[in-house]
């Protein structure tokens, strides 16, 4: 057998064999494992540890296919940091394909049990390159979360059996609903290989958001099935119909969870380098992400590994970007976080990653652990500030007039910091966490009893609103009110400075019951029903959606500054006044802007009109008499009068002729 060169780890092709790589400083020796396709186990080789700590063996003959774990001998003391249990099947941190989803068994923690019948088989492939084409999605654009099976495990045109995958995207019918609303890109909910938290297999439920990963690179076979060659083929489909690809990815933590959770990779392989450990007790795991463990991305393996992933999914399927899950955890240090650590600057400086799109969810659970406004540019940075004064405001609370405003305007107070001169905000209403965008305006508070948790996970606080009654209902004004208020939250969020994002399916009103944390619910209760979608609703988000687009004040990143590019009018036509802004239950507003029309390529006005309250307002637009100004709507534009009805619960909007 001789030794070949395969970088930190993983499994690389040569004409004469297979390359074999794994880095672990603590064990005493690591054994690579190789399996018939009856997933019996053939063979045990021992590995040959470097200068670097990196374990070696050249297999000679094996080919393409082969399918392969690890085992680690070493101290078993968990008081210590040390898991090393040779009975467990581990897989590598690099693998890029598996024979099978991973499923929790109790077995998997259990010190001396044997796994290897439990734990999927990595299995050697070989890499196909693309040639990375710049990114479609600009910071400004339109971002469309989708969590893939709920998606499309209930869409009426796509083939029964390839609902619930990445390959369902790029299928016409679906291909179509995306071109229809104006998505720029879709950033998928995690799709790589994960496994289902110990509590849910015994209460009957199963993790569907993926957000609790054990192997960063390989696809989970549930989602992805054909491996990298589907996903590669959807990013190629979407790409040729101007759709960019985002994936959300998790390095937070992983499925191996706290100290009673399971030993399946990075546990066995090292626990004490490869997760973080409380000062001077290194059997105590740090939990900055409230799943029990906390990976070391400040570790050089770790840190490498996290820039191998990225650059595997961009170079392996043309990936236009990602975002970052709980993304403080990345910068974090013993010190604590670092916006300029090493970790976040190395994605940044990378040669294949330097021009993808980054999106951090800036905060984690962790000591000093919401860093909004934090991150180094270019990351775009989820927005949450952004969300609960939108909410806050349409919710009728006191004081709202001035957040408003400054979210329309970029949220300089935010993103100024630092000499930042422009916004790098995602501006969303409702996320995968929480209440989809009809539950925001249908429960006044949570309802996730169907999770077996007596209704204790999840947020709390939710600024939401029900509008008369918790829940379904058959009374129509009730009904015709929370669509309003939809429309009128759809219509804010996307004329908001910044890049927006929507969840899947908030655009015709879907809803998950009131429940806020439905990452357990594989079931109906996420699943998209396409049947009861609320077309008005979609039509109405398309129609906002394009009005981003062809106005370009919405999406430029620098700030609004009220020097020529933005006037704020009370509904006199005046200029606001500070008696305007400080009057707590103010409930209209308009913003005129100066914009290039991309339609004709003038510069011209456009007046967004919101009126909160609950009766129709009359505004003055603008400008010397007689006022020339026409009303855009979903169904066309019409001539409006000097002085104009903004109905109540809606935004208006007014294009100067």
């Amino acid at each position: 057998m001789a030794a070949k060169q395969s970088g930190q780890g993983g499994a690389v092709i040569f004409e004469t064999g297979v390359d074999f790589a794994v880095w672990s400083h603590h064990a005493g020796q690591i054994e690579l494992c190789l399996f018939d396709d009856d997933d019996k186990e053939f063979t045990r080789l021992p590995m040959a540890r470097d200068d670097d700590h990196v374990h070696r063996l050249f297999v000679d003959g094996l080919k393409q296919g082969a399918r392969y774990g690890f085992r680690a001998d070493g101290i078993y003391a968990p008081d210590n940091g040390l898991w090393f249990d040779p009975a467990k099947l581990l897989v590598d941190p690099y693998a890029k394909e598996l024979d099978r989803p991973f499923r929790y068994d109790p077995l998997l923690g259990v010190f001396g049990e044997e796994t290897r019948h439990l734990v999927p088989k990595a299995i050697v492939t070989r890499d196909t390159p693309v040639t990375p084409q710049k990114p479609l999605f600009k910071p400004g654009g339109f971002i469309y979360e989708v969590a893939v099976r709920p998606f499309t495990m209930l869409h009426p045109d796509v083939p029964e059996a390839q609902r619930g995958t990445v390959s369902a995207l790029a299928h016409p019918a679906v291909v179509s609903h995306l071109k229809r609303i104006g998505v720029d890109a879709i950033e998928l909910m995690p799709i790589t290989a994960w496994i289902d938290e110990r509590h849910l297999p015994p209460l009957g439920l199963h993790n569907g958001w993926g957000y609790n990963p054990i192997a960063f690179m390989a696809l989970d076979p549930r989602l992805v099935p054909g491996g990298m060659a589907e996903l590669r083929d959807t990013v190629a489909r979407l790409h040729a119909e101007g759709i960019g690809v985002i994936l959300d990815l998790v390095f937070n933590h992983t499925g191996e969870s706290d100290r009673y959770g399971s030993t399946l990779s990075l546990r066995g392989l090292d626990n004490l380098c490869f997760y973080r450990h409380a000062q001077h007790r290194p059997g105590e795991l740090i939990n900055d992400t409230g799943t029990g463990n906390t990976v070391a991305c400040d570790h050089p393996y770790i840190r490498q590994l996290i820039i191998d992933s990225l650059r595997h999914f961009v170079l392996g399927a043309g990936i236009d970007g990602f975002r970052f899950d709980l993304a403080p955890v990345l910068g974090r240090t013993a010190n604590g976080f670092e916006g300029h650590g090493e970790t976040l600057t190395a994605i940044l400086a990378d040669d294949v990653l330097a021009d993808r799109v980054m999106i951090a969810e800036p905060w984690d659970i962790g000591p000093g652990g919401y860093q909004l406004g934090n991150f180094p540019a270019p990351f775009l940075e989820w927005n949450d500030r952004v969300r609960d004064d939108l909410r806050c405001y349409w919710r009728g609370d006191a004081y709202k007039t001035g957040p408003l405003a400054t979210a329309l305007a970029g949220s300089s107070d935010i993103f100024s910091r630092n000499g930042g001169a422009a916004t790098r905000s995602v501006n969303f209403l409702a996320a995968h966490d929480g209440f989809t965008l009809k539950d925001l305006v249908s429960y006044s508070g949570k309802h996730n009893e169907a999770n077996g948790e007596e209704n204790r996970d999840g947020h709390n606080e939710n600024h939401s609103w029900n509008n008369g009654v918790e829940g379904d209902t058959r009374y129509p004004d009730i009904i015709a009110r929370r669509r309003d208020d939809v429309e009128a939250l759809l219509s804010t969020l996307f004329v908001t400075r910044g890049s927006v994002m929507l969840t899947a399916g908030d655009e015709g009103g879907r809803s998950q019951r009131g429940n806020n944390n439905a990452y357990c619910q594989d079931n109906d209760i996420t699943w998209v029903d396409w049947s009861t979608l609320d077309d008005e609703l979609i039509t109405h988000t398309a129609f906002v959606s394009a009005l981003r687009k062809r106005f370009s004040v919405f999406s430029q990143a620098t700030f609004l500054s009220g020097d020529g590019d933005v006037a704020w009018i009370a509904p006199s036509g005046q200029p606001m006044t500070v008696s305007d802004w400080e009057t707590p239950d103010f409930a209209t507003l308009g913003m005129v802007l100066s914009t290039t029309d991309n339609n004709s390529r003038k510069t011209v006005r456009i007046a967004v009109l919101f009126n909160r309250s609950e009766v129709a307002q009359t505004f003055s637009l603008p400008g010397p008499l007689p006022a020339a100004w026409r009303q855009l709507t979903a169904t066309g534009e019409k001539k409006a009068a000097a002085q104009t009805t903004v109905p109540p619960r809606s935004v208006s909007f007014y294009l100067e002729n």
